[in-house]
């Protein structure tokens, strides 16, 4: 875990947040002695979120699906 004065942060945000995201957590420290802990809040993907496949079909054999299906 790295650690920077409360100065270093206000003079170089984006390589701290950086630094914050790539090892997890930075610690900042103040002069008055108080520390805190500034670490990247998780990204919560979809469930939905799905990756699409590639398939040689096209827009017309889709509908021509859909509709067989829905006759039977």
């Amino acid at each position: 875990m790295c650690a920077y004065s409360y100065t270093e942060v206000r003079q170089n945000l984006a390589s701290v947040l950086d630094e914050a995201n790539k090892t997890g957590v930075v610690q900042i420290n103040r002069r008055d002695g108080q520390s805190f802990l500034l670490k990247p809040v998780p990204v919560i993907d979809s469930p939905l979120d799905l990756a699409g496949i590639n398939v040689d079909i096209s827009t017309q054999e889709i509908i021509d699906i859909i509709r067989e299906g829905r006759e039977r």
